[in-house]
């Protein structure tokens, strides 16, 4: 047996979590392992026909507070951690009657699910686990002689290793305290942004921030680039969905995706939003999936080859042949018919993600961005324009179906970068301008897409010419607005507040435009 092989001769179970634990007390019993544990852990393990002892018959003492005090004593924590290399600790051990202890697993309280139900503050407080994370810590601190598991699945590894060399690997060990610090350290932060968000306070004194590993992707933005995949809470979206088929996802479509699904959510009616490179490039509403997807397409249909489609609804076999009928990179939404998912399988490459549900945007959340040497952090962008916000401010007031759109292009516009322009037209977008340093560029952009799309459609005209245009921010000159009134649009929508509003509702006038006023910024980073 190499020399940095420890054999469990003893182990102490104390487990909220259950899965596995029967057959992995079985490997430790087939070693020779004493198995020691606590309340309901010890309950399952005997009632599979394991021999148990109880962790009070070691202590001496009786699980006590409605099991708040069970495992911190010394004769648990001594055990865990003793040095072997330490005669006098050897000793100390052995003055107390404290027998060493090899290997510990424990799974925490379930904390971060209980907040997650939406449970009382004091059902959270009593899922705050104490002596798990105590006995984590000691385990992980003495790895040098004892393993510690935090998570079922490392139970077969170790096992694997009982079987191979009779004990556990010092490599081994250092991999199980690296990943058992970084469970402490989440629970942690768990708990403090529960304690911060119950305070109403979203930026506490130290904002702690963690996720866990679901899969190391192959690169990031470019092929230079190492990346990996963290999940921070059960939200539906791309973090929590399930990929039904296909590649696996990339770095790029993961933030297409989530661009994509944020912005679908966006809309009560059946909606379809294609994303490329961060930014929609269509965008619609319709009676139908399938219908809304032919008014999406038709927005940029070359831009949408190799993109990212978003549904805020189940899709059935209608849309899907429609979506499989061109290259589509992924495609996300709450659920899928068997119908629709035969369609995909036709596209062993397509990426097909289910989400179990569409997220809510006005429910409040962090979005960070990491910076040289720190971070930032703001609540995301849950604010919604309605009917009841918006005020008229040229001498025509829009058309009921001017009104419509118009708040369809501001919701849209909240999910393109900025500088963003969105035309719209009967609950679609028809040109897009993102990203632009300047505005009217954006507005000019967003005016010749229209036109171009026109003229590949075999149309005359442009398709901006009715349309309604929506601007993320106010317009700081008019020459953003005559841009967009060239080009044909009838009403427009944007936040005001420039010190030359009255110069830009003028040029409104001049050309017979109707213009509301938001008072919301949309600015996208």
């Amino acid at each position: 047996m190499p020399t940095s092989v420890i054999p469990v001769r003893r182990a102490l179970l104390s487990v909220s979590d259950k899965s596995g634990l029967v057959d992995f007390a079985r490997a430790l019993a087939r070693h020779g392992a004493e198995l020691l544990s606590t309340g309901g852990t010890a309950r399952t393990l005997r009632e599979a026909g394991l021999a148990v002892t109880e962790v009070s018959a070691v202590t001496g003492f009786p699980e006590i507070l409605d099991g708040r005090v069970k495992t911190l004593a010394p004769q648990i924590h001594a055990g865990i951690l003793a040095r072997r290399d330490r005669t006098e600790h050897l000793a100390d051990l052995d003055r107390h009657g404290i027998a060493p202890i090899d290997l510990v697993a424990v799974t925490l309280y379930p904390f971060e699910d209980t907040v997650g139900s939406h449970a009382s503050y004091a059902d959270c407080i009593e899922q705050i686990d104490i002596g798990g994370p105590a006995m984590i810590r000691a385990a992980a601190k003495n790895h040098h002689a004892v393993a510690i598991a935090t998570d079922p699945s490392q139970y077969a590894s170790i096992a694997q290793e009982l079987a191979q060399h009779g004990g556990t690997t010092l490599a081994t060990r250092r991999r199980l305290a690296a990943e058992a610090f970084a469970r402490t350290a989440s629970y942690d932060a768990a708990i403090a942004s529960w304690f911060a968000s119950q305070q109403g306070d979203p930026f506490p004194p130290r904002l702690m921030l963690a996720g866990a590993l679901r899969q190391r992707l192959r690169y990031g933005e470019n092929p230079h680039q190492q990346a990996a995949f963290y999940v921070t809470d059960a939200r539906p979206g791309v973090a929590t969905a399930k990929q039904v088929q296909g590649k696996e996802l990339s770095y790029n479509n993961i933030a297409d995706t989530d661009a994509a699904y944020e912005c679908v959510a966006e809309f009560d009616d059946p909606a379809i939003v294609i994303v490329k490179h961060a930014n929609p490039c269509g965008v619609a509403v319709a009676p139908t999936l399938a219908e809304a997807w032919d008014k999406a397409l038709r927005c940029d249909p070359v831009s949408a080859f190799g993109g990212i489609v978003a549904a805020n609804r189940r899709l059935d076999r209608a849309v899907a042949e429609k979506i499989a009928s061109m290259f589509t990179e992924v495609v996300i939404a709450p659920d899928a018919t068997e119908d629709a998912k035969a369609v995909f399988a036709a596209k062993k490459n397509l990426r097909l993600l289910v989400a179990g549900g569409v997220p809510d945007p006005a429910v409040p959340g962090l979005v960070v961005r990491t910076v040289r040497g720190g971070f930032l952090a703001q609540t995301n962008d849950a604010a919604r324009i309605d009917r009841a916000t918006l005020r008229v401010v040229t001498k025509r007031a829009p058309t009921e179906r001017e009104l419509v759109d118009l708040i369809f292009a501001f919701r849209v516009a909240k999910h393109v970068k900025s500088n963003a322009i969105v035309y719209a037209k009967d609950g679609a977008t028809v040109g897009i301008g993102a990203g632009q340093m300047s505005r009217v560029d954006a507005a000019r952009i967003a005016a010749w897409k229209a036109a171009e799309v026109a003229k590949l459609a075999g149309l005359d005209g442009s398709l901006a010419h009715g349309a309604v245009v929506a601007s993320d921010a106010f317009f700081p000159f008019a020459d953003g607005l005559i841009a967009a009134a060239e080009a044909g649009a009838t009403a427009v929508i944007q936040p005001g507040g420039s010190l030359r509003d009255a110069e830009v509702i003028a040029a409104a006038d001049e050309r017979g435009l109707a213009m509301v006023f938001t008072g919301t910024r949309h600015f996208r980073h």
